[in-house]
């Protein structure tokens, strides 16, 4: 085969360039509302504390069409029991399916529209609600209720434009407890919670390309005010391809900084099933033409004393063999950083045949000590292998055990093939796990619940004229503000952007200036673990309108909010503290006296002297003095040699 992709630190756009990388994003955010999308329960109420549980199993249904959905069918096969954890105050007869949807939250829809229309979609006058199947148990109902409310639209990038597929609104899933065996725990305060989700078009290119449009959508909609921020209220999938490959789904980034490798590993999984595909059929291995061959192998495996098999056999569990033939040296072929081709079938077996307990899988190719030798002749004369075949052995419980049989057939003949559709788990390492088969169209099909809603374009219009600017106007005037460059995104990002824009403009303040103080101190102070939630929008109006008016305050501007943060006082109690008094030129020479008395400076050097006794005299007036007013009676003390 083909050595392998360079590592990740070494790879150039140009590298990726000749893989044929394309790339695209699917940004799930939760919205700003106060009750669910469907049903009056109120939204973002989390807690682990529960009522009730309730067991579901789940079952696929026909679409519309009389075609089962082949995600549906895989989740079918792992015969799962799905649990879920619910509140009373957070979940009513909707979520669970006992009821029918309440009309469509319409605070969450006019979102949804100010949020399309920020990233330059073509509205929809029509709201048609689908339903989306997901049998993984997240959805207690079995399927997603969602909705289109823009559809072609762009973000600018570099020298370029981003093109947006459609932005839907729809109603978050349940939290993941566990998922253990056959047993998989759901908590549902979160279900039914408003989100949008926006798909870009397959555009970028590298790796850095992607985690920058995420960014960008990020702090857009985080910019207008309008979406939960904070842990779990934003989620990114991850399309990956190349050039002879397929469209894989990476679901579930949590951190965008590392979608970078993410695309990396998968870039180089898709190369390498690739190659592996090339090789089999080098060797002669089609799809039409795959070979196996299967045995029970439980009557070999008595004395072993590997663990895993051994506890196996000590729960009447059995053990098989699969013989995949002529595929020597493919299990061990690398296809992520630090994973090699057989973690494909053990991602396989232990997500549809439930093999939760790892590891599961024991391959002819592991160069680990295991079962010993001659208990691997034993099992190769029983399959009747040859030198040139590859060995899998599973234990599981009879039923397990033959679905997990068949999985691992599955799996290596789709190797000969090359990429499968998968919808793939991020890891924190980087890498990725398999998660289910990709959904096909099948599992969209119209909501019969709900009719349609008209959205006129006089709505439109007034939802328009309340619209922040977007991110990007933002970045281009702070720019010309002179704000220092490490402070822009977090000042274009914020919330509070327009509040601080309106700050400016009617104190008639040092952008540089207030933008240090309402962004840079506001995060050095909140680490310090100040009550930063003190520092309000109508404190800050008060703050800066007294500086404003009153500018002498500006060199104490920190000393004020510091003191307001850690002391019980109002801010004009301090302010007032810290307003310029008159302060005579004969107390400052007494002060200097004194100070030259009692703790004279060391230094000979007259500008040495200078900034000592012009930082003493600031303290001692408790800095409500600028200290420019006093430099000119320190400078003639010392020339008069500290003599009054």
């Amino acid at each position: 085969m083909t050595e392998l992709m360079k590592p990740f630190e070494q790879m150039t756009d140009e590298d990726y360039a000749e893989l044929g990388l394309q790339s695209g994003l699917e940004i799930h955010q939760q919205i700003l509302t106060e009750k669910k999308l469907f049903c009056r329960c109120p939204a973002g109420h989390y807690s682990t504390e529960y009522d009730a549980e309730i067991l579901r199993h789940m079952r696929p249904t026909l679409s519309e069409l009389g075609e089962y959905d082949g995600t549906a069918l895989m989740e079918f096969k792992t015969r799962k029991e799905i649990i879920y954890q619910i509140n009373r105050h957070t979940v009513c007869t909707y979520e669970m399916d006992d009821t029918p949807p309440f009309e469509i939250n319409q605070n969450a829809l006019e979102i949804a529209f100010q949020i399309a229309m920020l990233t330059n979609f073509k509205l929809v006058n029509e709201i048609h609600i689908a339903r989306k199947q997901y049998l993984d148990g997240s959805i207690p109902t079995g399927f997603q209720r969602t909705t289109i409310v823009g559809v072609d639209g762009f973000i600018p990038y570099k020298d370029r434009k981003i093109g947006l597929i459609q932005l839907g609104l729809e109603e978050d899933s349940c939290r993941e407890v566990s998922d253990i065996g056959h047993r998989r725990v759901y908590r549902a305060d979160r279900l039914g919670m408003p989100l949008i989700e926006t798909v870009t078009r397959p555009e970028m290119h590298t790796p850095q390309e992607v985690a920058d449009v995420a960014n960008i959508l990020r702090w857009l909609v985080k910019s207008s005010g309008l979406v939960r921020t904070g842990i779990g209220a934003a989620r990114q999938d991850v399309n990956v391809s190349i050039t002879g490959g397929t469209r894989i789904e990476i679901k579930g980034v949590h951190r965008i900084p590392l979608i970078p490798l993410l695309i990396y590993n998968e870039a180089m999984r898709q190369r390498s099933l690739l190659l592996i595909r090339d090789d089999l059929r080098d060797r002669g291995i089609t799809e039409s033409t795959f070979k196996s061959e299967t045995a029970d192998v439980t009557h070999l495996m008595t004395n072993t004393q590997w663990d895993p098999i051994r506890w196996a056999l000590q729960h009447n569990e059995k053990v098989a063999c699969v013989n995949l033939k002529g595929y020597s040296g493919i299990l061990s072929y690398p296809t992520q950083t630090g994973k090699v081709f057989s973690k494909e079938i053990s991602d396989r077996v232990r997500v549809i045949a439930c093999l939760t307990r790892l590891p599961n899988i024991l391959t002819s190719e592991s160069t680990e000590e295991t079962i010993g030798s001659h208990v691997w002749n034993r099992i190769r004369r029983q399959v009747s292998a040859t030198s040139q075949d590859a060995l899998v052995i599973v234990w599981a419980n009879e039923q397990d055990l033959q679905t997990a049989v068949q999985e691992i057939i599955i799996r290596a003949r789709e190797a000969t093939i090359g990429v499968p559709s998968e919808t793939r788990q991020a890891l924190e390492d980087g890498t990725n796990g398999f998660e289910r088969i990709l959904p096909g169209p099948e599992r969209m099909y119209p909501d019969t619940d709900l009719p349609p809603l008209e959205f006129p374009p006089e709505r439109v219009e007034a939802l328009r004229k309340n619209l922040p600017p977007p991110i990007w106007e933002r970045r281009a005037r702070y720019k010309l503000f002179g704000i220092p460059d490490h402070l822009i995104i977090p000042i274009a990002a914020s919330p509070r952007a327009l509040f601080f824009d309106r700050l400016i403009e009617s104190n008639n303040l040092s952008p540089k200036f207030c933008a240090r103080i309402f962004f840079e101190k506001m995060v050095a102070w909140r680490r310090r673990n100040f009550p930063v939630e003190k520092l309000t929008d109508a404190v800050f109006s008060e703050f800066f309108g007294k500086i404003a008016s009153e500018p002498s305050l500006l060199p104490n501007a920190e000393r004020i909010l510091r003191q307001f943060l850690t002391s019980d006082e109002s801010l004009a109690t301090i302010m007032s503290t810290f307003s310029q008094i008159s302060i005579s030129r004969d107390e400052i020479s007494t002060a200097l006296v004194e100070i030259n008395r009692s703790e004279p400076p060391n230094s000979q050097q007259p500008e040495a002297n200078a900034r000592y006794f012009t930082g003493k005299l600031m303290k001692r007036f408790q800095f409500r003095l600028q200290a420019k007013s006093i430099l000119p009676v320190v400078g003639e003390f010392i020339k008069n040699g500290r003599k009054s």
